[in-house]
């Protein structure tokens, strides 16, 4: 019995300290996306409801915090392509993945600048990302594809690049919800040809078309556009 109790006391410790490492991330991600990457560690800690010496504990520096939170979204993106798998039809899965995505660049936006400060650069940090990145939405696309509500002539990769580049030319703050309702644009023109076929006022049919560089897109360009995921 004493050693059962022992067992249990020694496990809440370990139990507190995962919830409390948890909020400090989703108080940490929120507080860099309104107030910026430059907010104290203080702040954050007093935020979280927690004392500071406990923050510090988990994250000595703001570059530790920085790269915690970073490295949490790009694992939210990987656990939420199993969890859509399990849960919902290839093409509402692939869509609710992408809109997620479109969180995680806003997110990314924010932080990249202190990122790119972290001693030694972030350039692993990010290929790694990219990597997972990649890997969760080829996978949601293969499914799409097997399903037949997806062409499979897709490049999973041309989504992204979709998605980033509108983050990447747009100034006005609303950019992202422009980029939520580009996800049903590029899911709409991503399907079959005969899903996506459209009779005009002569009763011909209309066959969109999503004209794209996939093949161009190889080798040392995917390298480098998985360095900016």
């Amino acid at each position: 019995m004493p050693a059962k109790h022992l067992k249990s006391r020694s496990r809440k410790p370990r139990a507190d300290a995962q919830r409390n490492r948890a909020r400090i991330l989703d108080i940490a991600k929120g507080a860099f996306t309104r107030l910026g990457a430059n907010i104290s560690l203080d702040d954050v800690a007093r935020r979280a409801g927690i004392g500071p010496g406990t923050l510090y504990r988990h994250f000595p520096t703001r570059d530790a915090l920085l790269e915690a939170v970073y490295r949490k979204e790009v694992e939210k993106l990987a656990a939420a392509e199993r969890e859509f798998t399990e849960s919902m039809p290839p093409v509402e899965a692939l869509r609710a993945w992408m809109l997620l995505f479109v969180d995680y660049i806003a997110t990314k936006q924010l932080i990249a600048p202190a990122l790119n400060k972290i001693v030694g650069g972030p350039s692993k940090l990010f290929e790694c990302s990219g990597d997972q990145i990649i890997g969760a939405i080829k996978a949601l696309v293969t499914r799409a594809i097997k399903s037949g509500d997806i062409r499979p002539d897709l490049d999973p990769v041309d989504l992204l690049r979709a998605l980033v580049g509108v983050s990447n030319v747009a100034s006005a703050p609303d950019w992202g919800e422009s980029a939520k309702r580009l996800v049903d644009i590029l899911i709409l023109g991503s399907r079959p040809e005969d899903k996506n076929s459209r009779k005009d006022a002569k009763g011909r049919q209309n066959k969109p078309q999503m004209n794209t560089d996939a093949d161009k897109f190889t080798g040392d360009h995917k390298g480098q556009f998985r360095k900016c995921l």
